[in-house]
């Protein structure tokens, strides 16, 4: 087993440059792109609820969840170590007005460990934060091609979090992340000769920021026995605002572009010096997020329960790039979701052990452009199945949803989603029963 945890490790590093060509969307155009991460696939096939916790699953969202109590079935000794991998396909069909597009993007999303300490628990893992990947061009009022924008980039975050079984009923946890990455942010100005015929040489301008910090999240969660056969379950996350700071460079170039290919081949180009203008490091905020939640169900057969996230996410900022008609206001995202097992110890009927989960997600993303709230709303449906032993699981998901409006010159971005992850369990310490 210790030879398997070093080559996740191995895996988890190598596998950074797969989380960060994420999106396709053209809404990552804005701040640092779009928020990435909604959990596991377990979670995003209940919605993004992240309230339900157990002995056999990771939950990335609530550090608490990486305590817990000892299992009958290893005699009260231990828990099992957890280690997970998910990865997501996406298709997407973009509209506006008359025109559609359609896009597609693979990735890897999460990778992650948690190993039982007594009533300490640990996790570690990286995985995605944030995402660009956007293509543009924007026309005058004849139609004609005035500027190309694209971008290209995002963040990742790796973290350590710890958790503690306070009580029989409550356990508590904080982790902290590093978020690092880089975003490069390209627009060519098209310029004509008196007879409207493209001139030979473009102006290009390239923004580049890297950037990097610490965030924390601390959580909870609390879980009783309301009667003989139904539990409670209340979850609470908090991350307090953060900063990154943001190294950037800029260069402008004269380019010539190949009409066949696009390619694009320098003339020559300058780097800006930023200094001048307090511009050669910044400093992002990242906003405060809280979560609440909670549900009810019978322990290894049904859960249901609600969530509600709030993001404070007009305190975000970026002085390198200000766009003059998108602002930022306090995001919230509403998951409502569950899961059913028909019977999860039966041997004999292999479908019976399967979870069959699903849910509804409804999401303001505080992203406001020409005076439209660009929104996200979410179906998803999810199964695990039992594979191995130990309780492992391969979890598949599927969402469909939708992300903004196609009016307003926006766009509207129709997707569907498809998610895979392996939730592994095993036990790497037992205790002697003879000498």
């Amino acid at each position: 087993m210790i030879k398997k945890f070093l080559i996740l490790i191995a895996v988890v590093f190598t596998s950074f440059s797969f989380a960060q060509q994420g999106s396709s969307s053209p809404y990552s155009f804005y701040g640092i792109g779009s928020l990435k991460f909604k959990g596991t696939v377990e979670n995003q096939s209940m919605g993004g609820l992240s309230v339900y916790s157990d002995s056999i699953h990771i939950n990335l969202r609530n550090p608490a969840s990486f305590a817990g109590k000892n299992l009958k079935s290893f005699s009260n000794e231990a828990r099992p170590v957890k280690y997970t991998i998910g990865a997501s396909h996406s298709d997407v069909e973009i509209s506006s007005g008359q025109q559609t597009g359609k896009s597609s993007t693979t990735t890897v999303d999460y990778l992650a460990i948690a190993i039982p300490l007594g009533k300490f628990g640990a996790g570690f893992g990286v995985l995605p934060y944030s995402s660009v990947g956007y293509k543009l061009q924007s026309t005058d009022t004849d139609g004609v091609l005035q500027y190309k924008y694209r971008g290209e980039g995002g963040l990742n975050k790796v973290f350590l979090g710890f958790g503690y079984q306070l009580t029989d009923n409550f356990k508590l946890g904080m982790d902290a992340s590093y978020n690092f990455g880089s975003i490069k942010n390209t627009n060519i100005a098209f310029g004509y000769n008196p007879e409207g015929e493209v001139l030979q040489f473009q102006s290009r301008e390239s923004n580049r920021s890297n950037l990097g910090g610490l965030m924390y999240n601390f959580g909870l969660i609390f879980s009783k026995l309301i009667t003989s056969n139904l539990e409670l379950t209340a979850s609470a996350t908090y991350s307090p605002s953060s900063e990154l700071t943001s190294d950037n460079s800029r260069t402008y170039s004269t380019i010539v572009i190949d009409p066949l290919t696009e390619q694009e081949f320098t003339v020559n180009s300058s780097e800006i010096d930023l200094s001048v203008s307090n511009l050669a490091t910044t400093k992002l905020t990242l906003p405060s997020k809280t979560s609440f939640g909670f549900g009810v169900g019978a322990p290894r057969k049904w859960f249901a329960g609600v969530e509600y996230t709030y993001l404070k996410a007009s305190q975000f900022s970026n002085r390198l790039l200000t766009i003059d008609n998108a602002t930022y206001q306090d995001a919230s995202t509403l998951s409502i979701g569950g899961f059913y097992i028909p019977k999860y110890d039966s041997f004999n009927r292999y479908w019976k052990r399967i979870v069959y989960r699903t849910g509804i997600r409804f999401e303001d993303t505080g992203l406001r452009i020409n005076n439209e709230d660009i929104k996200e709303f979410g179906i998803s449906f999810g199964v695990g199945l039992p594979v191995g032993r130990i309780f492992s699981n391969a979890n598949l998901g599927f969402e469909f949803g939708s992300r903004g409006v196609n009016t307003a010159n926006l766009v509207k971005e129709n997707f569907i989603k498809f998610q895979l992850s392996l939730s592994l369990n095993d036990r790497w310490f037992e205790k002697r029963k003879f000498n």
